[in-house]
Protein backbone atom coordinates (compact mmCIF):
# COMPACT_ATOMS: atom_id res chain seq x y z
CA UNK A 1 0.00 0.00 0.00
CA UNK A 2 2.53 2.86 1.23
CA UNK A 3 6.07 2.58 2.71
CA UNK A 4 7.29 5.52 4.98
CA UNK A 5 10.69 6.14 3.13
CA UNK A 6 12.41 9.67 5.26
CA UNK A 7 10.46 11.01 8.30
CA UNK A 8 12.03 14.81 8.82
CA UNK A 9 10.72 17.35 11.03
CA UNK A 10 9.26 19.49 8.36
CA UNK A 11 7.90 16.30 5.77
CA UNK A 12 7.09 12.61 5.36
CA UNK A 13 8.59 11.09 2.22
CA UNK A 14 6.76 7.81 0.87
CA UNK A 15 6.50 5.33 -1.86
CA UNK A 16 3.19 4.65 -3.17
CA UNK A 17 2.10 1.61 -4.03
CA UNK A 18 0.45 1.35 -7.89
CA UNK A 19 -3.69 1.58 -7.41
CA UNK A 20 -4.36 3.66 -4.25
CA UNK A 21 -5.73 7.07 -4.99
CA UNK A 22 -4.16 10.00 -2.89
CA UNK A 23 -7.80 11.29 -1.24
CA UNK A 24 -10.53 9.08 0.16
CA UNK A 25 -12.89 7.31 -2.09
CA UNK A 26 -16.62 5.18 -1.52
CA UNK A 27 -15.84 5.33 2.33
CA UNK A 28 -12.48 4.31 1.99
CA UNK A 29 -9.45 6.60 3.14
CA UNK A 30 -7.11 7.55 0.35
CA UNK A 31 -3.08 7.59 0.82
CA UNK A 32 -3.13 10.95 3.07
CA UNK A 33 -5.67 9.93 5.64
CA UNK A 34 -4.33 6.11 5.76
CA UNK A 35 -0.63 7.88 6.84
CA UNK A 36 -2.45 9.98 9.28
CA UNK A 37 -4.02 7.02 10.85
CA UNK A 38 -1.24 5.11 11.22
CA UNK A 39 1.33 7.63 12.23
CA UNK A 40 -0.94 9.98 14.65
CA UNK A 41 0.34 12.82 12.65
CA UNK A 42 -1.15 15.67 11.18
CA UNK A 43 0.25 15.60 7.49
CA UNK A 44 -0.51 17.79 4.38
CA UNK A 45 -0.28 16.79 0.53
CA UNK A 46 2.48 19.00 -0.93
CA UNK A 47 1.01 17.10 -4.63
CA UNK A 48 -0.44 14.29 -6.03
CA UNK A 49 0.01 11.48 -8.01
CA UNK A 50 -2.50 9.55 -10.20
CA UNK A 51 -4.12 6.44 -8.58
CA UNK A 52 -2.14 3.97 -11.00
CA UNK A 53 0.95 5.58 -10.69
CA UNK A 54 3.59 4.67 -7.84
CA UNK A 55 6.76 6.01 -6.10
CA UNK A 56 7.37 9.13 -4.55
CA UNK A 57 5.15 11.60 -2.71
CA UNK A 58 5.95 14.05 -0.39
CA UNK A 59 3.71 15.50 2.84
CA UNK A 60 4.56 18.10 4.55
CA UNK A 61 4.01 17.83 8.84
CA UNK A 62 3.65 21.24 9.64
CA UNK A 63 1.48 24.66 8.06
CA UNK A 64 4.62 26.40 7.82
CA UNK A 65 6.57 23.74 5.49
CA UNK A 66 3.22 22.64 3.58
CA UNK A 67 3.18 26.80 2.20
CA UNK A 68 7.24 26.41 1.48
CA UNK A 69 7.17 23.23 -0.45
CA UNK A 70 3.84 24.27 -1.91
CA UNK A 71 5.77 27.20 -3.55
CA UNK A 72 8.36 25.79 -3.95
CA UNK A 73 6.39 23.14 -6.62
CA UNK A 74 4.26 25.90 -8.11
CA UNK A 75 7.32 27.61 -9.20
CA UNK A 76 9.08 24.59 -10.59
CA UNK A 77 11.71 24.72 -8.50
CA UNK A 78 11.42 20.75 -7.68
CA UNK A 79 13.11 18.27 -9.69
CA UNK A 80 10.80 15.09 -10.56
CA UNK A 81 11.79 12.14 -12.39
CA UNK A 82 9.28 9.47 -13.77
CA UNK A 83 9.78 5.88 -14.75
CA UNK A 84 7.30 4.48 -17.68
CA UNK A 85 7.30 1.30 -20.01
CA UNK A 86 5.65 0.74 -22.99
CA UNK A 87 5.24 -1.78 -25.43
CA UNK A 88 5.45 0.79 -28.63
CA UNK A 89 7.48 1.90 -30.85
CA UNK A 90 7.65 5.73 -30.41
CA UNK A 91 8.06 8.09 -33.01
CA UNK A 92 10.92 9.94 -31.25
CA UNK A 93 12.83 8.23 -28.56
CA UNK A 94 13.98 11.58 -26.71
CA UNK A 95 13.15 15.30 -26.70
CA UNK A 96 10.62 17.40 -25.60
CA UNK A 97 6.40 17.10 -25.61
CA UNK A 98 4.85 20.75 -25.11
CA UNK A 99 1.36 21.50 -25.98
CA UNK A 100 -2.08 22.87 -24.23
CA UNK A 101 -4.42 20.30 -22.28
CA UNK A 102 -7.59 20.20 -23.42
CA UNK A 103 -10.30 17.89 -21.01
CA UNK A 104 -11.75 14.98 -23.53
CA UNK A 105 -14.26 12.58 -22.94
CA UNK A 106 -14.74 10.74 -19.57
CA UNK A 107 -12.37 12.62 -17.89
CA UNK A 108 -9.75 11.83 -20.41
CA UNK A 109 -7.57 14.67 -21.05
CA UNK A 110 -5.69 15.80 -24.78
CA UNK A 111 -2.47 17.10 -26.16
CA UNK A 112 -3.60 20.27 -28.22
CA UNK A 113 -1.30 22.01 -30.59
CA UNK A 114 -1.23 24.79 -29.02
CA UNK A 115 0.65 26.81 -26.23
CA UNK A 116 -1.00 29.12 -24.73
CA UNK A 117 -0.75 27.79 -21.04
CA UNK A 118 1.56 24.15 -22.11
CA UNK A 119 2.31 21.24 -20.36
CA UNK A 120 5.79 20.97 -20.93
CA UNK A 121 7.82 17.40 -20.37
CA UNK A 122 11.26 16.27 -21.40
CA UNK A 123 12.16 12.03 -21.71
CA UNK A 124 14.15 9.74 -22.65
CA UNK A 125 14.55 6.29 -23.40
CA UNK A 126 16.31 3.00 -23.34
CA UNK A 127 15.71 -0.43 -24.63
CA UNK A 128 15.10 -3.24 -21.89
CA UNK A 129 14.49 -6.24 -24.14
CA UNK A 130 12.94 -6.70 -27.49
CA UNK A 131 9.78 -4.75 -27.55
CA UNK A 132 10.30 -3.21 -24.41
CA UNK A 133 11.02 0.74 -24.15
CA UNK A 134 11.69 2.34 -20.57
CA UNK A 135 11.21 6.07 -20.32
CA UNK A 136 12.58 8.96 -17.97
CA UNK A 137 10.27 11.53 -17.92
CA UNK A 138 11.10 14.69 -16.59
CA UNK A 139 8.11 17.21 -16.44
CA UNK A 140 8.31 20.48 -15.84
CA UNK A 141 4.87 21.34 -15.39
CA UNK A 142 2.37 19.65 -13.17
CA UNK A 143 -0.71 19.01 -15.31
CA UNK A 144 -3.00 16.51 -14.61
CA UNK A 145 -2.41 13.23 -16.66
CA UNK A 146 0.51 15.28 -18.36
CA UNK A 147 3.01 12.43 -18.34
CA UNK A 148 0.22 9.51 -19.57
CA UNK A 149 -1.23 12.32 -22.47
CA UNK A 150 2.27 13.05 -23.33
CA UNK A 151 3.23 9.00 -23.79
CA UNK A 152 0.41 8.78 -25.68
CA UNK A 153 1.00 11.50 -28.19
CA UNK A 154 4.55 10.15 -28.75
CA UNK A 155 3.02 6.79 -30.39
CA UNK A 156 4.16 5.23 -26.80
CA UNK A 157 1.34 4.78 -24.49
CA UNK A 158 2.33 3.56 -21.19
CA UNK A 159 1.63 -0.32 -20.24
CA UNK A 160 -1.33 -1.13 -18.27
CA UNK A 161 -2.85 2.54 -18.81
CA UNK A 162 -5.59 1.62 -20.74
CA UNK A 163 -7.42 5.06 -20.62
CA UNK A 164 -4.55 6.12 -22.90
CA UNK A 165 -4.44 3.22 -25.37
CA UNK A 166 -1.70 1.44 -23.46
CA UNK A 167 -1.58 -2.54 -23.43
CA UNK A 168 -3.51 -4.34 -21.03
CA UNK A 169 -0.87 -4.93 -18.28
CA UNK A 170 -0.70 -6.24 -14.43
CA UNK A 171 -0.51 -2.36 -13.36
CA UNK A 172 -0.49 0.77 -14.88
CA UNK A 173 3.83 1.61 -15.73
CA UNK A 174 4.46 4.67 -14.31
CA UNK A 175 6.66 5.10 -11.54
CA UNK A 176 7.67 8.78 -9.47
CA UNK A 177 11.78 7.54 -9.49
CA UNK A 178 13.43 10.48 -8.35
CA UNK A 179 12.10 13.55 -6.68
CA UNK A 180 14.48 16.94 -5.50
CA UNK A 181 14.34 19.88 -3.91
CA UNK A 182 15.41 22.62 -0.99
CA UNK A 183 13.86 23.26 2.28
CA UNK A 184 15.30 26.36 4.12
CA UNK A 185 19.06 25.83 3.61
CA UNK A 186 19.04 22.18 2.92
CA UNK A 187 19.14 20.31 -0.24
CA UNK A 188 17.14 16.74 -0.56
CA UNK A 189 17.40 13.85 -3.12
CA UNK A 190 15.42 11.35 -2.90
CA UNK A 191 15.52 7.93 -5.69
CA UNK A 192 13.03 5.60 -5.30
CA UNK A 193 13.43 2.14 -7.50
CA UNK A 194 9.81 0.74 -8.32
CA UNK A 195 8.90 -2.48 -6.61
CA UNK A 196 5.61 -3.54 -7.90
CA UNK A 197 4.95 -4.78 -11.19
CA UNK A 198 6.62 -7.95 -12.62
CA UNK A 199 7.82 -5.83 -15.66
CA UNK A 200 9.44 -3.14 -13.17
CA UNK A 201 11.50 -6.07 -12.04
CA UNK A 202 13.38 -7.10 -14.85
CA UNK A 203 17.37 -7.23 -14.38
CA UNK A 204 18.21 -5.57 -17.48
CA UNK A 205 15.62 -2.31 -16.08
CA UNK A 206 17.33 -2.21 -12.84
CA UNK A 207 20.89 -2.41 -14.98
CA UNK A 208 19.91 0.86 -16.49
CA UNK A 209 18.46 2.50 -13.53
CA UNK A 210 21.68 1.95 -12.10
CA UNK A 211 23.41 3.97 -14.52
CA UNK A 212 20.79 6.95 -14.55
CA UNK A 213 21.16 7.33 -10.69
CA UNK A 214 24.83 8.28 -10.91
Amino acid sequence: MYRILSQQKDFMVINKGPGIGMHDEGGEPGLVNRVRIDTGLELYPVHRLDKMTSGLVLLARTPAANRALSMAFAERRVSKQYLALSDRKPKKKQGWVKGDMQKGRGGSWLLARTLDNPAISWFDSAPVREGLRLYRIKPQTGKTHQIRVAMKSIGAPILGDERYGGTAGDRGYLHAWRLSFSLGEEAFDFVCPPDEGQLFMLLELHAILAGLAE
